[in-house]
């Protein structure tokens, strides 16, 4: 997850070479590796076609809207019934506290959103978490963050940010990727929701009560 001076509110992606996807073709970038992504912008090597460096991403960032999933991971009975609520530990920028929030990330330039809730939640959870992914894609909220706090519940520092909301189920093992600290779960019918969603900030216990709602809790 990169940090353009702004606050941890959502991911910015590297395609990594063992990606679940990693075998589809994408026409001018079928030869781009991990590496055409994570090389110093001095080394004299251009940025790949269709992607952007750090600075010219920060500035796409000033000047429009930017396109995000974000997930809500769940666990669900053998009837679909949603039994737990999962969030996401990770440590702030400058290392003091440790953070509670959702699996979120950018729309890659020739991905599906399909292909981008796989890959989110891939990364944050682990190649086993097995996402049971919805057969539709009308999400259940579109959330809108904006840089200046107060314009909607939801806040990003660094940008305009529009999210597609999505609730997961996930039936695998969840093994915490990147900078995910650790996955914890909540039944969402007892007293610990309250002390949990008032950890999460930036309106991302919004888009929870949201999700809730929308399963019928």
């Amino acid at each position: 997850m990169r940090h353009n001076g702004g606050m941890p509110v959502l991911n910015d992606e590297v395609p990594d070479n063992d990606d679940y996807d990693a075998g589809r073709r994408r026409g001018e970038f079928d030869n781009i590796t991990p590496e055409d992504f994570t090389r110093d912008h001095g080394s004299g090597r251009a940025t790949p076609p269709g992607w952007l460096d750090g600075e010219s991403l920060g500035r796409i960032r000033r000047q429009m809207p930017i396109a995000y999933v974000e997930v809500v991971p769940v666990r669900a009975d053998e009837f679909g019934r949603v039994t737990q609520i999962g969030s996401l530990l990770r440590v702030c920028d400058d290392g003091s506290i440790v953070e509670r929030t959702l699996i979120a990330g950018r729309v890659l330039y020739h991905e599906t959103i399909r292909e981008a809730i796989a890959r989110n939640i891939s990364k944050d959870l682990g190649d086993i978490a097995l996402p049971q992914l919805p057969q539709g894609l009308m999400p259940f909220t579109v959330a809108e963050f904006f840089p200046t706090p107060g314009v909607s519940p939801y806040h990003d520092a660094r940008q305009h940010a529009i999210a597609l909301c999505y609730m997961v189920p996930i039936a695998g093992d969840c093994k915490p990727q990147d900078e995910t600290l650790d996955v914890e779960w909540v039944d969402p019918r007892t007293a610990a929701l309250d002390s949990f969603l008032e950890q999460m900030a930036d309106g991302h216990d919004y888009i929870v009560r949201q999700a809730l709602a929308w399963a019928g809790l």
